[in-house]
C-alpha cells in the first residue's frame, strides 16, 4: 500500500467519522442535531479526498468532492456568522 492510498483511507476515515459524531451528538441531545464538528470533519475529509481524487485522475470523484467542499465551507461560514451575532446580542443584553 503506497502513501497515496493511505492518504485516501485517512480522508475516508475522517469523512466517515462525521456520521458517528452526528449520531452520538443526536443521541445525547435526544433529537436530530448537527454539531459543528460534523462540518469540520466533512471539510477535512473532503479536502483529503479531493487531493486523492485529483492525484488518481478521477474526474467524477473530483467533481463530487469539489461541490461538497462548497457546502461544508458555507455551513461553517453561517455557523460563524450566527455565533458572532449571538455573542454581540448577548453583550447588548
Amino acid at each position: 500500500m503506497n502513501g497515496w492510498v493511505v492518504l485516501g483511507f485517512i480522508g475516508q476515515a475522517a469523512f466517515c467519522m462525521r456520521f458517528l459524531v452526528q449520531w452520538l451528538a443526536s443521541e445525547k441531545k435526544g433529537e436530530s442535531f448537527m454539531p459543528i464538528y460534523f462540518w469540520y470533519l466533512s471539510l477535512i475529509g473532503g479536502v483529503i479526498l479531493l487531493i486523492y481524487a485529483i492525484h488518481i485522475g478521477e474526474p467524477v470523484f473530483t467533481a463530487g468532492q469539489s461541490c461538497g467542499l462548497l457546502v461544508y465551507i458555507r455551513n461553517l461560514m453561517l455557523i460563524s456568522k450566527n455565533h458572532k451575532k449571538a455573542v454581540c446580542n448577548k453583550g447588548m443584553a
